[in-house]
């Protein structure tokens, strides 16, 4: 905190506005005492006078605070006096409704799916499916777009482009941003805005990859026996990353419109959940996207029961700027948006992120930084580049072309092969219902060397079930749907 003589600004103003720039990003943590002021003042080579005129700013700031005879103190900054007092009013309003409703409609109905406390879920075999291919075939239940795919030249310019010895030890000698590389949380927010969701690069936070986005959002507000509520049919990860923190899953049906409305306000009148995980745009595995009726719903119901609505939109590169986004119509106030590139560009980057409301940037800032510190600055500066040069904008292109001619040749292999789509085919996945168990269907077909995705993976109790999710672009082999059709016609045979 080297101070300048001789600078324009008084040395009063200079030492204050140091110590609210480390105030501020948290580097001197709330609770942490200053220096006294003949210890500041020798410190700095200033007159005491000086350090009290720059306490007294960071005072006046609210910054500090002075505690009798014990000294100077940071405060807490996490919500600014006035948003805490009006969230205070807003919980109390909400008691008060809740209550009243309660009080006037008496006993709710209790023919609600089950809260399903520590149920585990084995997604560990479709998880080994991102690594590697049984047999060497494209596998049916893979979760991303084959690697074929996603080859590219420009990732390697990109990474050539920071690769130089200056520009490695730049990115890599150091920490970096605790929330990320600025240019690429700019580059985001730009992107955010395009979606309709009005965020800052403040707003922004870098992880490694969307999972760990949603991660750090659960280790953030949630505690060991929260409620929380989850689309089903959902991502099998999602139930078992919440189970293994401990949190009691409510499922809710997710239909095309989006999640059962009546099922959802009665979770929150039972079970106070602190958040709503929802993929709003080519659910996965349905493909449904939500419709704007349904998401103004939910946003009522969330500032009603206070709960947070987290939004994955993994595969928003692949879907419509204009598709309903519950972000864009709440301004990021009680939502909270997740994104990547891990299905578009580059896996094996894990590069990922969240856009959050301000009030809670800084605490979802403190969980990154406990878990991983930082995140990787060199592959973050590439993508920044690749999204500013607009080669991440035209691979995606590209992709949603090759996307849609192999979605129609997927459809007309499984239609031929017996099966029926339980939802509209749309975005990557098809929802598909074979007529048997597909649990006992996916071990026939691994001993063949496919992998499939049966749908007791996506219910939260892992409920046996005749759906299962299949990627468009790795089932558009005949050869599969042939191994398939004598598969399923056996068990259909034997009753299975």
């Amino acid at each position: 905190m080297t101070l300048v003589k001789s600078a324009a600004q008084p040395l009063a103003q200079q030492l204050a506005e140091r110590f609210a720039q480390r105030i501020r990003s948290r580097l001197l943590a709330p609770g942490t005492r200053l220096p006294s002021v003949r210890q500041c003042a020798q410190q700095q080579g200033v007159s005491p006078s000086t350090v009290v005129a720059a306490y007294d700013r960071l005072l006046a700031q609210g910054l500090i605070e002075a505690q009798k005879n014990r000294g100077f103190y940071t405060r807490n900054q996490a919500l600014p006096p006035v948003v805490q007092a009006l969230a205070a009013i807003e919980n109390e309003a909400s008691g008060l409704i809740s209550a009243a409703q309660h009080s006037a409609v008496g006993a709710l109905p209790l023919d609600l799916p089950p809260v399903l406390p520590h149920v585990p879920v084995d997604a560990a075999a479709l998880i080994r499916g991102m690594f590697y291919a049984p047999g060497g075939r494209a596998q049916p239940g893979m979760g991303a777009f084959p690697s074929e795919w996603l080859a590219s030249n420009f990732m390697a310019a990109a990474l050539r482009r920071f690769c130089t010895t200056s520009a490695l030890n730049a990115a890599s000698l150091h920490y970096g941003e605790p929330a990320g590389d600025v240019s690429l949380r700019e580059a985001v927010a730009a992107r955010l805005n395009t979606l309709g969701i009005a965020a800052g690069a403040g707003q922004v936070i870098t992880t490694l990859g969307a999972t760990h986005a949603l991660d750090i959002i659960s280790r953030t507000l949630l505690r060991p026996g929260d409620c929380v509520m989850v689309e089903e049919p959902g991502w099998a990860v999602e139930f078992a990353r919440l189970d293994a923190l401990g949190m009691r899953i409510l499922p809710v049906p997710r239909g095309v419109e989006g999640p059962d409305l009546e099922v959802m306000a009665r979770m929150c009148e039972l079970h106070q959940p602190k958040l709503f995980v929802s993929v709003s745009v080519f659910h996965n595995p349905t493909g449904y996207c939500l419709s704007a009726a349904h998401a103004h719903r939910v946003l009522q119901l969330a500032h009603r029961y206070a709960f947070e609505v987290v939004e994955d939109d993994t595969y928003s590169h692949i879907a419509p700027d204009h598709a309903t986004r519950v972000c864009a119509l709440d301004g990021l106030e009680r939502s909270i948006y997740v994104s990547g590139f891990a299905k578009i560009l580059a896996p094996g980057w894990r590069v990922g992120y969240l856009a959050a409301p301000p009030r809670l940037v800084e605490r979802l800032l403190d969980t990154k930084l406990l878990g991983t510190l930082t995140t990787p600055a060199l592959f973050e500066k590439a993508l920044a580049w690749c999204m500013t040069q607009g080669q991440l904008r035209r691979h995606a292109l590209q992709l949603r072309t090759r996307l849609d001619l192999a979605r129609s040749r997927s459809v007309a292999l499984a239609l031929q092969a017996g099966c029926q789509f339980a939802s509209p085919p749309a975005g990557l996945f098809g929802w598909v219902d074979t007529g048997v168990d597909t649990d006992k269907l996916a071990l026939r077909m691994l001993d063949v060397g496919y992998l499939l995705a049966p749908g007791a993976l996506f219910h939260a109790n892992h409920a046996p079930s005749t759906l299962m999710r299949i990627n468009f672009c790795t089932t558009q082999d005949a050869q599969f749907w042939q191994v398939f059709e004598a598969a399923r016609a056996e068990l259909a045979r034997k009753g299975l």
